[in-house]
This record gives C-alpha cells, sequence and structure tokens, in this order.
C-alpha cells in the first residue's frame, strides 16, 4: 500500500523536476505513469503493464515513483533494458539529472554480465604463453589454440600493463586497447570457467568488484538478459535469481523496451546440442579429466574410479553416434534446400528418437554429475598451481556444453504438458553437414510466471508498444501477465494528426511479387523522397534491400547510407553530419533500424516502410506454436502474426515524431493494409496521424 508520506515525497520529487529541468512541460499522461507505478511497486508482488508513447517522459515517471517506493519499502530498484543505448542514457544521464534536480544521494551501479569483463586469470595465462611464443605449453589446457599474431600478442601486453597500473579497471566495453573476438573471448570468462572466491585473482577480480558495487546500490541498471539470466540460476535447491543481481523477493524490477521481453525469455530458455562438435569435445575433455585425477592424486572421485568415469563418457560418446545415425536414417533433406530442416510437427519427435534421447539424458546427466565433482575437487585443492587454474577453467566451460546437452535431451525425452503449447523440437544441417538437435519453448508465459511474476516484491513493464489499439492481451499471454495486474495505454503528449501524415501510394506490386515489387520500390523512392532532406527507409529482408540498391538511379544510391556498410553509430553520426551541413541522407536499414533510433527534426522527416513485418514463416518456434493454435481451432495469423506486426510496425512510425515541434510522414509501400481484411485493424491501431491513402492502384 502506498503510504501518504511516500506520496508527498514524490509529489515534492515532481515539483522539484517541474521547476528545474529546462523546457519542462507538465503532461498529464506522466503524472498518470508517476502515480500508476508507485501504486504497483507498493503492493507486494505488484503487476502493472504501461504503454507510454514517444514524449511521455517514462525514465523520469519511473524514477521518481521507483526510488521513493524502494526507500520506503527497503527494497532495491532495478531497471532493466533492452539496448546498450538506453543502459547508458539512464546511467549517464536521466539517472545523475533526476538525483541532481530532486536532491537526492543514491548509489547506482549499471551491472553487466561476467563476459563483459577482464577475467584477470586469463590476462594472466595469456600474458605467459605469450611470452613462450605460444609455442612452448600443453594444448589441452592453453588459452591460446595457435601461435599469436603480432597485434594479439601487443594487445595482450598492453592490456596487462594498463590493468596493472591501475589505468584501466577491467571493463571490456571501455578497454584502452582494441581487441580481436579472439583475444576478447580469451581474456573473458563464462560462469563454468569461474572458480570464484578461490581464484588467485579474485581480489582484483573486475566482475566480483562490479558484483559488490551492485550489492550496494539503491538503483540497478541492468540489460534483460542479464536479469532474465539471473532470474533463472537456481540459489538453492527450491528458489531462483538473486545469484548475480540483488534477490527477486527484495527487488521492485522496472522493464523498459519490454517489448523485447518475450523474445528474450525464449531465448533464455532455448538449447542445442551440435552432435559432431559434441562427440569431439569429449576427447578434450577426457584429457582434462585425466589430468585432473593425476593433479589431484585421488584414486576414485565422485564415487568414479577414472577408469569408471572413462566407461560413462565412452557410452555417451556411442549414445551421440546412435542418435545421429538415426536421424540420419529417418531423415533426407531435399537437395535443393538452402538450410535444410526438420521440425517436428506439435514438437512430437519419431518414437525412436525420444528412445536415444531419454538414454542420452540418463548418460550425460550421469557425466555432468561426475565432471562437476571432478572440478570440485581440482577446485578446492590448494596450492595447486597454473595447471589447477587451467583445468578448473577447461573443466567448467565441459560443464557448461554438458548442461546445455542435458538440457536438449531433456527437452526432446520429455512429455508436453497437457492443454499447454509443445516445446518445439527441430533439427538443422550445418554448411558442412553436420546435425544440430533443437529444442526451445514456444511461448515465455510459464517461465516468466515462476521465475519473475510469482518471485518478484513487485514488476512494471512499459515500452511505447506493447498493446494493439489498447488490447493488450497477446502481450499478457506472451509474458504470463497476472490476473490482477492494471493495464494501461497512456495517450501520446504530442499533436500527430497535425505534425505527420500517414500515406498509402497506389502501388500495382504486392511485395510477394520480389523482383516488381523491388523495382516499384526503388521507382517510387527516386520520384517521390526529398534526396536533401532526412529520411528512413525500412526493409523486412537484406535481399530487398540490396535489390532495392541495385535498381535506384546512381545519383540517389551516392545518398544512401545502408546498414551493414559500416558500424550502426558511424553511418548515424555520417548522416547527422550531412544533414547539419545541409546535404541529404537517406538510411537503408532493416529491422534494428525500427526500434531504439532517435532522429528527431530534420535528421528524419520521411520514413518509408516498404513491407508490413511480419515474422519469417520458417522460424520453427512460431511455426510450432501456430500449429497448436491451428490444432485448437484458433487463427494463429489473426492471433499472433497481425498483432506482432503492427506493434513493430508501432515501433517504426515512432521514429518520426520525437519532439512537439517535429513533423513529417510515414509512407507503408504495401498495399496489404488497404486490400486485405486485417489491413484496416492495423491502420486503426496505428498512431493517429492525418490519413493520406490512395484506395485504388
Amino acid at each position: 500500500m502506498l503510504l501518504d508520506d511516500t506520496k508527498a515525497t514524490i509529489r515534492a520529487d515532481y515539483g522539484r523536476l517541474k521547476e528545474g529541468l529546462p523546457g519542462f512541460r507538465g503532461r498529464p499522461a506522466q503524472l498518470k505513469m508517476i502515480a500508476e507505478v508507485a501504486k504497483a511497486l507498493a503492493e507486494p508482488a505488484g503487476a502493472a503493464v504501461i504503454e507510454a508513447p514517444t514524449g511521455t517522459g517514462k525514465s523520469m515517471a519511473y524514477l521518481i515513483a521507483g526510488l521513493e517506493v524502494a526507500r520506503a519499502t527497503k527494497k532495491k530498484l532495478l531497471i532493466a533494458t533492452a539496448t546498450v543505448a538506453l543502459q547508458e542514457q539512464l546511467v549517464q544521464r536521466d539517472i545523475p539529472q533526476f538525483l541532481k534536480l530532486c536532491g537526492v544521494e543514491a548509489k547506482v551501479a549499471l551491472a553487466k554480465g561476467r563476459q563483459r569483463y577482464l577475467c584477470v586469470r586469463n590476462l594472466r595465462m595469456a600474458a605467459t604463453e605469450t611470452a613462450q611464443g605460444g609455442l612452448d605449453f600443453d594444448a589441452e589446457l592453453a588459452l591460446w589454440a595457435k601461435p599469436p599474431q603480432p597485434r594479439d600478442t601487443q594487445a595482450v601486453g598492453k592490456l596487462t600493463e594498463a590493468f596493472g597500473n591501475g589505468e584501466w579497471n577491467g571493463d571490456m566495453d571501455s578497454s584502452p586497447e582494441a581487441v580481436s573476438d579472439l583475444v576478447r573471448g580469451m581474456l573473458t570468462t563464462s560462469a563454468g570457467g569461474c572458480t570464484g572466491r578461490k581464484c588467485g585473482a579474485f581480489a582484483v577480480c573486475p566482475f566480483f568488484l562490479a558484483r559488490r558495487a551492485v550489492g550496494e546500490a539503491e538503483i540497478v541498471v541492468a540489460n534483460q538478459d542479464l536479469v532474465l539470466a539471473d532470474l533463472t540460476m537456481p540459489r538453492d535447491e527450491d528458489t531462483f535469481g538473486g545469484v548475480i543481481l540483488p534477490k527477486p523477493e527484495e527487488t521492485l524490477y522496472i522493464f523498459d523496451e519490454a517489448h523485447h521481453v518475450p523474445a528474450k525469455a525464449i531465448d533464455r530458455g532455448a538449447a542445442d546440442v551440435h552432435l559432431s562438435v559434441a562427440m569431439r569435445r569429449l576427447g578434450r575433455m577426457q584429457n582434462q579429466i585425466h589430468a585432473a585425477y593425476s593433479l589431484t592424486d585421488k584414486e576414485s572421485i565422485g564415487n568414479l574410479t577414472l577408469e569408471m568415469g572413462e566407461e560413462k563418457i565412452a557410452e555417451l560418446s556411442a549414445s551421440l553416434e546412435d542418435i545421429e545415425r538415426e536421424i540420419r536414417m529417418n531423415w533426407m533433406p531435399s537437395p535443393g534446400e538452402a538450410e535444410p530442416m526438420y521440425r517436428a510437427s506439435l514438437g512430437r519427435l519419431p518414437e525412436n528418437w525420444v528412445v536415444h534421447a531419454t538414454a542420452l539424458r540418463l548418460v550425460t546427466s550421469d557425466v555432468h554429475k561426475w565432471v562437476r565433482s571432478v572440478r570440485r575437487a581440482v577446485v578446492e585443492m590448494e596450492a595447486g598451481g597454473p595447471t589447477q587454474e587451467a583445468i578448473s577453467r577447461e573443466l567448467g566451460m565441459a560443464l557448461e556444453r554438458l548442461d546445455r546437452q542435458v538440457r536438449t535431451w531433456y527437452a526432446w525425452s520429455s512429455e508436453d504438458r497437457e492443454n499447454a503449447p509443445p516445446l518445439a523440437r527441430w533439427v538443422t544441417l550445418t554448411v558442412d553437414q553436420q546435425i544440430v538437435c533443437h529444442a526451445s519453448a514456444v511461448s515465455a508465459g510459464g517461465l516468466l510466471r515462476n521465475v519473475l511474476w510469482d518471485n518478484a516484491a513487485a514488476v512494471v513493464m512499459t515500452s511505447a508498444t506493447l498493446s494493439v489499439g489498447g488490447q493488450f492481451r497477446g502481450f499478457a499471454d506472451a509474458v504470463g501477465l497476472p490476473n490482477d495486474a492494471v493495464t494501461l495505454s497512456l495517450p501520446s503528449p504530442f499533436d500527430l494528426a497535425n505534425q505527420a501524415t500517414l500515406e498509402v501510394p497506389a502501388f500495382k506490386a504486392m511485395p510477394d511479387d520480389r523482383e516488381g515489387h523491388a523495382r516499384e520500390v526503388a521507382t517510387w523512392l527516386g520520384a517521390n523522397l526529398n534526396w536533401d532532406a532526412g529520411n528512413l527507409v525500412l526493409f523486412t529482408s537484406r535481399a530487398k534491400l540490396d535489390r532495392v540498391l541495385q535498381v535506384l538511379p546512381i545519383e540517389y544510391v551516392r545518398k544512401v547510407r545502408a546498414q551493414g556498410s559500416l558500424s550502426k553509430a558511424q553511418l548515424i553520426t555520417e548522416h547527422r553530419e550531412d544533414i547539419e551541413a545541409g546535404k541529404g541522407s537517406t538510411l537503408f536499414g532493416l529491422a534494428s533500424f525500427g526500434e531504439g533510433l532517435d532522429l528527431p527534426g530534420k535528421l528524419c522527416e520521411t520514413v518509408v516502410v516498404t513491407q508490413l513485418p511480419f515474422a519469417v514463416p520458417t522460424d520453427p518456434v512460431g511455426a510450432t506454436y501456430a500449429e497448436w493454435l491451428e490444432s485448437r481451432g484458433r487463427n494463429p495469423f489473426i492471433e499472433v502474426s497481425v498483432p506482432d506486426a503492427t506493434r513493430l510496425l508501432i515501433q517504426y512510425c515512432g521514429r518520426l515524431i520525437r519532439t512537439e515541434t517535429d513533423t513529417g510522414r510515414i509512407v507503408l509501400l504495401d498495399r496489404r493494409v488497404v486490400t486485405k481484411r486485417y489491413g484496416e485493424q492495423m491502420l486503426r491501431a496505428l498512431p493517429p496521424f492525418a490519413r493520406a491513402i490512395e484506395r485504388a492502384a
């Protein structure tokens, strides 16, 4: 319950913000959001979903309400974002500005995953190995898989010096020396490769120092991937979460950019096994276990002698060969398939595959349990030296891979819950014809109910696009939203009807006519786009983007900055520079350019959406879910595809009007919004721009 003292403090903070923020404008939508966030967070297990369009002032709203409620209830405030850009905006601008204007002091921490920090142990090992020329070391335990390149050796040396001198804190995102992906992977570590307090470098470990800062902070900012990873980590036998981040029951969660949460949660629960790689790695793991038994001088570990353990590994290897043979005998991909895939209808695999998967689950679990005991024996040794650290690292990473296998085989061999969507189960072939087995949930609802809604002190999810025309059913199902949760769609603070126009030109070609549509898009752009202004043109596929560039007249191609030609940040910088210099610049991009880009004023006066952003129909997760809906007499296209595409389309529209003074137009080059029955539903859900729709092609 929200106490009167907390309400008074929130009102006072808002008053200070109103007086101190230059150009502040009172917005009823922001006041409403502050009130609803405060009420939801003050309730035990409170839950709210708030759709707040661009310009509402979301971050200030949830900061004002969130910090005061967190203090009143003696909880932590954790803000989870989907993009690095918003994290940086919060930590570097919004939160310091909020604290300064309100005269409040609070410790703030940016939480990152372990692999965003230097592993000091690995840095020392890499430096030692490079000093040996990368040749005179045991390849089974070495960091370097081959003799290092001079640039990599130099990078390791410079980072060693910078960290040793205290000039660098070990945050890989602010590394004083650019490093290759190879070196970055070597100089960081996963949870499995980390030995924690047993590590000789624990006292100076950048990750654990940052983790201590998180523990002391009142406000924690993290990305959604890290938050979901933490929520799914077992703290003990019965509870999850609170391993890296604050405990869920002691945390008030704000998920900003929350439209990303369902997909990220599904990805979190996915698992796969590359069969040939798994078999090859067993040999390497066996050598490491030999070294572990030798180092610890133990006859038996985890109730298994080395010979008994090797028999288990041999059994696992044979079982992997058996399932590969069974799959190849039962599945013959078409020779013409570009990306061969076998998807189990309604998630039901052939019975023989399930039998093999069941055997694999049992033997992989046994091996996993044994290897965990072996690693523990190595980690707990006193003064084992560099060999101990290397074996611990390697066995830790082997355990992570084994865990992924266990999860895959469990998913392949378990029965789906009655009246619930099945797991998606499928097989793919790599370019070198190797088999990969996959499994994934098709909905995040069940997972999020278990690890988030049922465990957190309170949760608020917010974004500019969570509903379809004010209807939250799709999003609620996707995140497992509690029935008593508050859902609220706030109005835009902008005068959208007068600031922008939605245009649908009279195209002849439909998007399924790939060549014809690409040519007509290029013709329309050449004749109707203001090439001396700032524009954003969005595509649903790289192939369509490239084809339009091929047929676009060269004088216009020179003014295009296409996604992938440079880094995203560099493209935006050059685009901004040209517009500010009075030149025209047009960005060509895919879906990632349709979300999160802030191009106010003249930087973007026209947004062109070349095609409605329907999901790719070959996605096995979406296809399995759609098939399940159909089996229950439901229409997946209307229930899932249209709402999802509509939410993306609203996001794309949000690139245009960023301030009260922005003006421009949204142009849809897809006639399906006019010719198809669902098109009217999509148009109704879009922001209330003025309409200029040509009805006949």
